[in-house]
């Protein structure tokens, strides 16, 4: 029912950046808290970041230091700025945004891009 749309994976380097983004384009809720997640090949889905309606931000101690979460909210956007790459920060990463409309809440997830650190 809200779409989202992931974009800013890919291959990199050790040592490398990158920043992905989260958009949700023509939703008509209101957009409440964003976070990442990560889900490494046979690990369970794992907490990055999330950030608040108010921008006050948390991060997973492997995250904090070396990723920032940020948020547009005139594009209805969620970024996660990823600096000092590692290859065990290899994994899928999963936006997710919860939205409302009135008291009505929910959460949706985006379909994942992936982000490979290697040589």
């Amino acid at each position: 029912q809200v779409r989202l749309v992931e974009s800013g994976g890919g291959l990199v380097q050790p040592g490398g950046s990158l920043r992905l983004s989260c958009s949700a384009p023509g939703t008509i809720f209101t957009i409440n808290e964003m976070g990442w997640y990560r889900q490494a090949p046979g690990k369970e889905r794992e907490w990055v970041a999330t950030i608040s309606t108010g921008a006050d931000t948390n991060y997973a101690a492997s995250a904090a230091g070396r990723f920032t979460i940020s948020r547009d909210n005139t594009k209805n956007t969620a970024y996660l700025q990823m600096n000092s790459l590692i290859p065990e920060q290899t994994a899928v990463y999963y936006c997710r945004l919860t939205t409302s409309v009135a008291t009505i809440k929910r959460g949706d997830w985006g379909k994942g891009c992936e982000v490979t650190v290697s040589t």
